[in-house]
């Protein structure tokens, strides 16, 4: 088998999808005040990092933001393995508009997660969401708030976010299994 890939974001194309999230966060939200940003490990939190800088260039004023580690909370993962304390945020959520980021919203399984975590630390006014990349197949009734773009896949296909991070170039890619011939 072997894997065929097509770029369908390069570094403009995720610079504009992310100036367009931070002017629809702002649109909605009226500004910035009372939200914060939690960018989901571990593209997320990059993501989310590049949006709270283009937010604050924006408004002026620095918009705060957390990275969140869902690890713990993931359905896939026995009960006694994710432990019982709340996770701890850097940034108070209580009553805050939470700003999920992630970078592929697939199953809606990771969402869920994040929203455990969030829900256990504390309440906040609402949670919404933003993707990079909006794929489809939901085995949960999650929908994003904010979208960068929607791709619709086959279950064969994979989404790929590379980032300068973490990969050393901006693109996504879309991966497809081939079969040998």
């Amino acid at each position: 088998m072997s894997t065929e890939s097509h770029i369908i974001m390069d570094e403009i194309a995720i610079r504009r999808a992310l100036t367009r999230v931070a002017h629809e966060i702002l649109e909605r939200n009226n500004g910035i005040e009372g939200c914060v940003l939690a960018g989901i490990k571990t593209r997320g939190v990059f993501l989310a990092k590049r949006l709270a800088e283009r937010l604050e260039n924006i408004e002026g004023t620095p918009m705060p933001w957390f990275e969140l580690d869902v690890t713990a909370y993931r359905d896939d993962r026995a009960a006694q393995e994710r432990g019982t304390e709340p996770l701890a945020f850097p940034v108070p959520i209580h009553n805050k508009k939470v700003i999920l980021f992630d970078d592929v919203l697939y199953t809606g399984r990771t969402i869920r997660a994040a929203m455990d975590a969030i829900m256990d630390a504390g309440r906040p006014e609402s949670i919404q969401l933003a993707v990079l990349v909006d794929r489809g197949h939901r085995e949960l009734p999650i929908r994003p708030d904010y979208i960068g773009k929607n791709v619709p896949t086959s279950k064969a296909e994979e989404i790929e976010v590379l980032l300068q991070e973490s990969d050393g170039n901006d693109q996504v890619r879309i991966l497809q299994q081939r079969g040998e011939q």
